[in-house]
């Protein structure tokens, strides 16, 4: 009987390899090959290997797929799972999602591309794609990979390099003192001027300008250096100083003009000189904890706008996270009717596990959750059950 029980899996296995070789000549006896053709081909479709993504007879996911999302990709792309994790990281990588640019089989564009890199980039960033009175060249030219890496970068922005190198690696130096006045100083910080894609104004100056730049440089810089520090700003702007003085100050710490690290001392296109959308300024340091937060579920309206400024002071506060308010204030100043019918909080309601008080965020996550009304654990019981074990 063991004998015949060999010959057996001896027979099935000679069967099986030349199956799994062939498997492409299989499975085109339904698919048409034709969909799967094109100038650049997927290495496993090109080999043959339709098993490399997809099982033949069950999987748990859409396609009879092995895997799903990026866990796919990175089963064979393992390097670049671990490069995607480091610094800035495109969102789509992000969020496990490379068919947002990539097909999966066949493409008549390098890397797979869905379409042309410029649309591909429009298809999200929409409000980078009218046309302006005057355009940055590699903009115009659809060249986002000029300044721009596709999938993570150390450097803000996704740009390939310090922002200035970027900028030089086609302006040459000599060129710019011309263009600039033959300003007698170092050039730099041209973002602070420029904007890189396009602009209403002739050299692509920002649409919004400093009133001391429009005025003449001398305010701030003399003999092409730059005069004083935060202290040079606050000459103008009083009313920040009182930020600079609380227990937590975005304006404090060794080094540079921290106003810099936010706004722009020359042009802006947004309000107040930001360096970019108020998300994107808070995120140029507080990266993580937007990334543990934006693929949450439910999340807060106003985190989700990127609304940062709704609950937290953006120069100084003397509260914890630099919040608005103390303790449930900040909430209420929305949710003015939570917290006199629902579950009692306040100083009078102690938490039993902390022997602090009860606040909102005893049950709830202000940015964001995976539960409903962005509640720590399931409301249907988990949540109940963390204090009261006897009901």
């Amino acid at each position: 009987m063991l004998n015949y029980y060999r010959i057996f899996v001896i027979s099935w296995l000679a069967l099986a390899f030349p199956i799994a070789a062939a498997a492409d000549t299989v499975c085109f006896n339904c698919h048409k090959k034709e969909a799967f053709s094109d100038k650049f081909v997927h290495q496993p479709l090109a080999n043959g290997q339709c098993g490399a993504c997809h099982n033949p007879h069950v999987a748990h996911f859409k396609g009879l797929l092995e895997q799903e999302g990026s866990a796919l990709c990175f089963s064979c792309h393992a390097k670049e799972e671990t490069t995607f994790k480091q610094g800035m990281v495109h969102q789509p990588v992000r969020s496990g999602q490379c068919l947002v640019c990539h097909v999966p089989h066949a493409s008549f564009r390098k890397g797979l591309l869905k379409d042309q890199l410029s649309a591909t980039c429009f298809g999200c960033h929409t409000k980078l794609s009218p046309k302006f009175q005057y355009t940055h060249e590699p903009y115009a030219h659809g060249q986002c990979y000029s300044c721009h890496r596709p999938h993570q970068s150390v450097f803000g922005q996704l740009l390939k390099d310090e922002p200035d190198k970027v900028c030089l690696s086609c302006h040459k130096s000599q060129d710019l003192q011309k263009g600039h006045l033959n300003y007698p100083g170092t050039l730099r910080d041209c973002l602070s001027c420029h904007n890189p894609h396009g602009s209403s104004r002739k050299g692509i100056v920002r649409d919004i300008l400093h009133a001391p730049f429009v005025q003449g440089c001398k305010e701030c810089h003399d003999k092409g250096e730059i005069q004083g520090s935060t202290q040079s700003c606050l000459r103008c702007h009083e009313a920040v100083a009182t930020g600079m003085f609380a227990r937590h100050s975005h304006l404090t710490g060794k080094g540079e003009n921290k106003c810099l690290s936010c706004h722009s001392p020359h042009a802006g296109n947004e309000k107040n000189l930001l360096k970019g959308s108020q998300l994107q300024v808070c995120r140029g340091c507080h990266a993580d904890t937007i990334a543990r937060y934006e693929n949450k579920l439910y999340r807060h309206p106003k985190a989700k706008e990127g609304s940062c400024i709704n609950c937290h002071e953006v120069h100084g506060s003397n509260r914890i996270a630099m919040l608005r308010g103390d303790g449930n204030a900040i909430c209420t100043r929305c949710h003015e009717t939570q917290g006199k019918f629902t579950h009692p909080v306040g100083e009078k309601v102690v938490d039993v596990r902390t022997s602090q008080m009860v606040t909102c965020i005893t049950c709830h996550l202000p940015m964001g959750s995976d539960f409903k009304y962005e509640l720590i654990y399931s409301g249907s019981k988990d949540l109940c059950i963390q204090c009261h074990k006897r009901y």
